[in-house]
């Protein structure tokens, strides 16, 4: 089972950031392949340069949403005033 960033219907697959260092190989190494994708898209959205992953070496594909992605989100605390 592999995380993805984003697929097609037919099961195409492109990896955001740290995501492509492990999870092509792993995905192609197996005799099953289970991608968890963000966001599926329609046949031909995606450009055929960009997909990391091609869909004969994927099986079955699930979307893992909603996802809370709480790293993503910047806290800040405001400033106290000085008197």
């Amino acid at each position: 089972m592999v995380k993805a960033w984003k697929a097609d219907e037919s099961g195409n697959v492109t990896f955001r950031k740290t995501a492509r260092n492990f999870n092509q190989p792993a995905a192609t190494c197996g005799k099953y392949c289970v991608v968890e994708v963000e966001e599926i898209v329609p046949v031909g959205s995606l450009d055929p340069d960009a997909i990391h992953l091609p869909g004969v070496y994927v099986q079955r594909m699930i979307i893992g949403a909603p996802y809370d992605k709480k790293i993503e989100f910047r806290t800040v605390r405001e400033r106290e005033t000085v008197q």
